[in-house]
């Protein structure tokens, strides 16, 4: 039996994935074996000794201290995708935002609340200062080809829109889904000078923390519109504020509101309502709890932003699965020991992801009780388990 604990609210659809012969949900728990997480920060909880994994009902990580996960052994997924057509959509309607000022006008409109009959006449008389272009024939530029930004260039496509996309690290599954009409552009200027608009879905890292800054607006077309539907540190503010000053930037259309944005003229700060659907927690939770009861089981990692991609059917009579170390040496120091034990080796697997590393093997014999003390003992393997 393994006990899980939510920190928020999980879709029961989600919850409905975990056998209750297998699993108990138990919130008041200080041991549990899993967690479920959607924005409830982790930084300064802590993890016991207990806890193998961490699912994160969303695609970002932030709340989740990733670097004491791995030195502890856990493992950490992520729901990458499931929301994707709630933020594609939202995107979507960014693009509208944008470029029909519609915010603004929605304001000024309610502003005229007390004119009475009045009311139509001023419409008429003041709707010009909200005038914008259509989309129909204007360039967006995709930064950020995955689940999502796959999704909103295709969409793109279909409102009449020419579509460039910029993502040096696309993988064969995004690939296979992008629309061939799709421009490939090769480096980050050729799609700021070009496009009219310009949307972003990238992850936040050390690398791509503001990403648009002074440095990329200088080369942007004037005039571009920018959407942000991925994390607000993307954007540098300090560059963007003079830029929209400027008229370089005719608009930025964010998911993420901060002081320094609201009620600046020409941003559009919207309350982060990507992924709130029914439907995208619902996608969400249920990829977290499969992901996280497959590994609880079965030792197979999808989708973790830790550990490598493993995964295999099983075959023997158990599963050893080792986290350790990237280190030479320490796949032969699995081996000798599960040889020693008088374990025949099966099925045996091992990938590395930086310096963290995992090797799983199901393996036919008796399994010795000190195999798994003696495996844990060896410099350089951080975790052992034997299912």
């Amino acid at each position: 039996m393994f006990t899980i604990k939510t920190l928020n609210s999980i879709a029961p659809a989600g919850l409905a994935r975990l056998p209750a012969a297998t699993f108990a949900v138990d919130n008041e728990t200080d041991t549990p074996d899993g967690i479920l997480v959607r924005s409830a920060k982790l930084h300064d909880t802590p993890l016991p000794d207990s806890l193998l994994a961490i699912g994160r009902a969303g695609a970002g990580v932030n709340n989740i201290p990733i670097d004491k996960c791995s030195a502890q052994g856990i493992v950490v997924f992520n729901t990458p995708g499931a929301n994707s057509g709630a933020v594609a959509e939202l995107t979507i309607g960014g693009l509208v935002l944008a470029s029909r000022n519609v915010a603004a006008a929605v304001r000024w409109a309610d502003g005229l609340k007390g004119q009475g009959d009045a009311v139509g006449g001023l419409v008429e008389k003041g709707k010009n200062q909200f005038v914008g272009p259509e989309l129909r024939g204007k360039k967006l530029g995709v930064i950020g080809l995955g689940a999502i930004g796959v999704k909103v260039a295709n969409a793109a496509l279909h409102l009449g829109m020419e579509v460039l996309g910029y993502d040096p690290y696309i993988s064969v599954e995004a690939a296979w889904s992008l629309s061939g009409e799709v421009q490939h552009c090769v480096n980050l200027s050729e799609i700021l000078s070009q496009c009219d608009y310009i949307t972003l879905h990238l992850p936040v890292n050390d690398q791509t923390k503001g990403f648009i800054g002074a440095a990329a607006l200088s080369v942007c077309k004037h005039g571009i519109r920018i959407l942000n539907f991925a994390r607000g540190e993307l954007v540098d503010n300090n560059a963007l504020l003079p830029a929209l000053a400027s008229g370089r930037v005719a608009a930025y259309v964010t998911d993420f509101p901060c002081d320094q944005l609201l009620g600046v003229p020409g941003v559009t700060c919207i309350p982060h309502l990507g992924a709130s659907t029914p439907e995208s927690e619902e996608n969400c939770a249920v990829m977290a709890a499969d992901e996280l009861a497959d590994y609880l089981l079965n030792g197979n990692i999808t989708n973790s932003v830790n550990l490598p991609a493993v995964s295999q059917a099983r075959a023997g009579d158990r599963r050893i699965c080792v986290i350790h170390k990237n280190e030479p040496g320490l796949i032969s120091g699995i081996t000798a020991l599960t040889t020693a034990a008088a374990l025949n080796i099966e099925n045996m697997v091992n990938k590395s992801r930086g310096n963290m590393a995992y090797t799983m093997l199901d393996a036919t014999g008796a399994v010795p009780d000190t195999l798994q003390q003696d495996l844990a003992a060896v410099p350089g393997i951080i975790r052992v388990r034997i299912l």
